[in-house]
């Protein structure tokens, strides 16, 4: 079986054939990070007018890139939710069209379940195991009982680290994307001259915030000496939010392994019950240090798939488009893209939903 894969969920256009031995056939991505540095953040608007202009030739050039036609895939699946509506809707509406003129099946594959899903691809990981997902619109520990079946221990109260790290890379000058900037900016750091809170730690149950470390970024910044920031400052700044997050992180995710084990019997593998992180924040390598050593203690294996599955990518809708078809889970093409797509709807929404905040974790931003 070999699947079509597209993701244009925030800023990367991306086309990918994968088979189901695992093997990713070909795959095209293009980034819009040029067309967003000036904003500092992502324009909606330019985003889904990129994925229009660019998705049909990544599409014909993923099938030329893999020897293949269309005629040979058999199924073609999409981001169908959650993300910025306007790129969702180009992917989904180029997927139905080629699903309907070719006469193949149509998946539509939720973004957060693709990233659940993609340490399946890169290292065969049998279910259930736990999951931290983290990126700069999702912030969640979930575990993953099978294909489309999703069980919430925690989220964020209000903002995604991924956010954190973005916003106060912007504050210091970092340009865009933050995440990565921050990342290179930390490596030359101190990550014990600020101070910085850690919030949620020590707290009951698994739920996290970031909103706060941004605002003391921000009043670190203000409190230090007029003029410039110099570079000793910044690296100790960045230094010192990322190990923060890496902090906050951890202890959250050590509370949610000690839930694994009680509702699941800690399932044993060849190498023990499993933790995964995904998302884009995961390919901060302070974080994979800190989980990898955290799995040690706990007698989990970590699996961290490569960084290049980690961001946003077509591979992974590829992949868990085809684990739904292979359990015969299809869409109509009458499917409406979802700005808002849980993981686990019978989870709260966030702050327990309450408020206007209440759903905001499932949108991508």
């Amino acid at each position: 079986m070999i699947i079509l894969g597209l993701e244009t969920s925030c800023d990367e256009t991306a086309a990918a054939l994968v088979a189901d031995d695992r093997r990713v056939l070909a795959q095209r991505l293009l980034s819009q990070h040029d067309a967003h540095r000036p904003y500092g953040g992502v324009v909606p608007e330019i985003a889904a007018r990129a994925h229009l202009d660019h998705l049909d030739r990544l599409v014909a050039e993923t099938l030329a890139d893999a020897g293949a036609t269309l005629a040979e895939v058999d199924g073609i699946a999409a981001t169908g939710g959650p993300g910025l509506i306007g790129g969702v809707i180009v992917g989904v509406m180029t997927a139905k069209a080629l699903a309907l003129a070719t006469g193949k099946p149509f998946v539509a594959v939720n973004h957060l379940e693709a990233h659940a899903l993609t340490a399946r691809l890169s290292d065969d990981v049998a279910f259930p195991y736990l999951l931290l997902l983290v990126s700069g619109g999702h912030c969640q520990l979930l575990i993953v009982r099978g294909v489309g079946d999703h069980r919430r221990l925690g989220t964020t109260i209000d903002d995604a680290a991924g956010e954190c790290f973005d916003k106060a890379a912007k504050m210091m000058g970092l340009g865009h994307p933050g995440g990565p900037a921050l990342e290179r900016t930390a490596a030359g750091g101190d990550p014990a001259r600020f101070a910085l809170p850690r919030p949620m730690r020590g707290r009951a149950g698994c739920d996290m915030s970031f909103s706060g470390l941004k605002t003391a970024v921000r009043q670190t910044l203000d409190g230090l000496p007029p003029g410039p920031l110099s570079a000793r400052d910044r690296a100790d700044l960045a230094a010192s939010l990322q190990q923060a997050v890496a902090d906050v992180l951890v202890e959250r995710t050590e509370r949610a392994m000690t839930l694994f084990e009680g509702e699941t019997g800690a399932p044993e593998s060849t190498n023990g019950p499993v933790l995964v992180v995904a998302g884009g924040v995961a390919a901060n390598g302070v974080l994979r240090g800190a989980l990898g050593a955290l799995c040690d203690s706990r007698g989990f294996r970590f699996v961290a798939p490569p960084i290049a599955l980690c961001t946003d990518n077509a591979a992974m809708v590829a992949w868990a488009g085809l684990e739904r078809l292979r359990l015969g889970l299809t869409d109509p093409l009458d499917f409406r893209p979802r700005p808002r797509w849980p993981l686990d709807p019978a989870a709260p929404g966030r702050a327990g939903g309450r408020g206007p905040m209440a759903a905001k974790d499932d949108i991508k931003s």
